[in-house]
């Protein structure tokens, strides 16, 4: 088995890998991480308050994720990489390794993580364990009917961002609220021409 550390990614990271460009080698795999539980159910201050992605077993759907090469050797020093483009504590990056050892707030999901690590080949991989929050932000339980509601209420750059977002993550990344929308007339109406965001604003 080689050293590598593989970067998982489902959001931004995909598009906007920030500061961690340089400490990355190759591109993305796209569709060769583990399945894992998501939905867009944490609001994000970076993204202008719009709805984004995270680890969300409880009222998310396994969904694909996506692999890029760390160009460190050690889980730790990918780990520092990945919480400095997030901006966040080290302790909200996790971690497993081929025997399923790691840290996680989702201890649950080590297993079958450390088992896509050995059947891929990798000696580690990293991950954002950023949690949902959109409880804590709203005083509301996060439902697919909140999210629909909280989105509504969005406006200009933060409907912008949130809609921009949630049409940049991967098609694969079918949760719960991403087929409602697929299924809501005031959300595709966004991406027409003369929708409420312009043609301008989403590109």
């Amino acid at each position: 088995m080689t050293e590598r550390i593989a970067i998982l990614g489902w959001g931004s990271l995909l598009w906007d890998l920030d500061d961690l460009a340089p400490k990355v080698a190759g591109s993305w795999a796209m569709r060769a991480g583990p399945r894992l539980p998501m939905e867009f159910s944490r609001i994000s201050a970076k993204r202008k308050l719009g709805l984004v992605l995270c680890l969300d077993p409880a009222t998310g759907a396994p969904c694909a994720t996506h692999a890029i090469a760390s160009i460190r050797t050690g889980i730790g020093a990918a780990r520092a990489d990945l919480a400095a483009r997030e901006r966040a504590p080290t302790s909200r990056i996790g971690w497993a390794d081929p025997s399923g050892e790691g840290e996680s707030r989702l201890p649950e999901l080590l297993p079958h993580i450390g088992a896509w690590c050995r059947a891929a080949g990798w000696a580690g991989a990293v991950w954002t364990d950023l949690e949902p929050n959109f409880r804590e932000t709203t005083g509301r339980t996060f439902t697919v009917p909140e999210g629909l509601g909280y989105l509504r209420g969005l406006a200009g750059e933060s409907l912008a961002e949130a809609h921009r977002y949630i049409r940049n993550a991967p098609l694969a990344t079918r949760t719960p609220l991403r087929r409602a929308l697929a299924r809501d007339t005031w959300w595709r109406g966004l991406s027409r021409p003369h929708g409420a965001l312009g043609r301008a604003d989403i590109r």
